[in-house]
């Protein structure tokens, strides 16, 4: 097993294009809780594993190429799976009066926070990143059933053209399911 300590580029800059096309691509599958770290081991759909340690406090990206070596034809990416993202739609609250709109909105807040759930508003939708399995995050929302507002769950990578780089990492950075723990 050989140890990768850089990230040499990205597929998803036009330059990589051209220079991987031919090659055999190896993918290390990584879910988003891995992908914070700078240290782990990763495995390839064929069982093999790939130490990487990269500097302190770097972190992979998705489509991040860690080997590179056209004389032997290989690629190795690295590919992030982000989870599910709650998605919360407030529209509904525009024709209600300011103080209808004051009271849902702390009933949400409430149910989000007494939950530890990170969130992050943008427009009139709420994004809650999924720290807990998704039945539990519906039935909490079906339990406090907060009028004039309407969720779905969406794929993590659909949600992130619409989010700026610091909300990305609230929602999907740090957000492990051991760090959101609710203890008494």
């Amino acid at each position: 097993m050989g140890i990768y300590k850089e990230i040499i580029g990205n597929i998803h800059h036009p330059e990589w294009e051209e220079r991987l096309k031919g090659l055999e691509r190896i993918e290390l599958v990584l879910d988003q809780w891995t992908a914070q770290k700078s240290r782990f081991v990763a495995t390839d759909a064929n069982g093999e594993e790939y130490a990487i340690a990269l500097k302190r406090n770097e972190k992979v990206n998705d489509g991040d190429i860690i080997h590179y070596h056209p004389e032997t034809k290989k690629a190795i990416i690295i590919r992030i799976e982000l989870n599910p993202v709650l998605v919360i739609d407030l529209s509904g609250l525009a024709s209600k009066d300011w103080r209808d709109i004051t009271r849902i909105s702390i009933e949400l807040g409430h149910a989000i926070g007494n939950q530890h759930w990170p969130a992050v508003v943008k427009g009139t939708k709420v994004y809650v990143p999924l720290t807990v399995d998704k039945k539990v995050m519906q039935s909490v929302m079906d339990t406090h059933h907060i009028e004039g507002i309407s969720y779905h769950f969406h794929p993590g990578a659909e949600v992130i053209p619409y989010l700026a780089p610091h909300e990305i990492r609230r929602l999907f950075g740090g957000a492990g399911q051991e760090s959101h723990s609710h203890h008494h």
